[in-house]
C-alpha cells in the first residue's frame, strides 16, 4: 500500500466537468446533472483500500444526513482495475450495496476525471458550493486505522454545515491520508510524480 496525501488544490478552483456512468444504475451523471444543487462534494474511494473501509460506514451515514439539504455526494472510482481487479465497477457495486451509499459511484476508467480534479488519494474529498467553486478539500476527519480517533466525518461535516449558513469557507482545512490512487502506467500525472 502506497500512502498519499490530498494535494489541496486552491480554493475557489472551478469544479471540472465530467461525464461517467454510475455503476449501480448504468446512467450517465455529469456536473450539469447538479446545476441546482446548493453544493456538491466529490469523494474518490477505492473498496481494497483500508483507508475507505475505515471510515465507510460513517461515510453512508452523513451522506444520508444531509439528503434533502441540498447537497449532493458523488463517489467516483478511479483506480486501475487491471493491477486492482478488487476495484472494479462490479465490486464497486458490491460495496455500494454492503455499506448502503445513497450516492452515485461513477468508473473514471481513463482517469482524466481523476487527474482534472488533481485527486491523489482514496479517499480524498471535494466540497464545492452552488457555482461550482472548491469550498472545502481533504480528510473527513483525523481518524486514520489505527490511530484510535473515533470516525466522525467531522472536519467535512463542519464545512458543509459552513457552506449551507452561507459562511466562509473553514480556515483550517487538512489534507486526507490514504492510498494513492492507483494510476495505469504511463498515466501517472505530473503532480503524483513530484509529490
Amino acid at each position: 500500500m502506497s500512502l498519499a496525501q490530498s494535494t489541496m488544490s486552491p480554493l475557489g478552483s472551478d469544479m471540472p466537468d465530467f461525464h461517467l456512468k454510475d455503476i449501480v444504475s448504468g446512467r450517465s451523471v455529469s456536473f450539469e446533472d447538479f446545476e441546482d444543487a446548493k453544493g456538491i462534494c466529490v469523494i474518490f474511494i477505492s473498496k481494497h483500500c483500508p483507508y475507505v473501509q475505515h471510515i465507510a460506514d460513517k461515510l453512508s451515514e452523513v451522506a444520508k444526513y444531509y439528503e434533502g439539504s441540498g447537497v449532493s455526494f458523488i463517489a467516483i472510482s478511479s483506480n486501475d482495475i487491471d493491477e486492482y481487479p478488487e476495484d472494479s465497477p462490479e465490486e464497486m457495486a458490491d460495496m455500494a450495496e454492503e455499506y448502503d451509499f445513497v450516492f452515485p459511484i461513477l468508473f473514471d476508467e481513463t482517469q482524466e476525471v481523476a487527474q482534472d480534479f488533481t485527486a491523489a488519494c482514496t479517499p480524498d474529498f471535494f466540497l464545492y458550493d452552488s457555482s461550482g467553486k472548491l469550498f472545502y478539500r481533504g480528510q473527513f476527519d483525523g481518524s486514520r486505522p489505527g490511530n484510535k480517533v473515533p470516525v466522525t466525518g467531522g472536519d467535512l461535516r463542519r464545512a458543509i454545515d459552513d457552506l449551507l449558513a452561507g459562511e466562509n469557507p473553514p480556515k483550517e482545512q487538512k489534507p486526507s491520508s490514504g492510498c494513492s490512487i492507483k494510476w495505469k502506467t504511463g498515466n501517472e500525472p505530473p503532480y503524483f510524480l513530484s509529490g
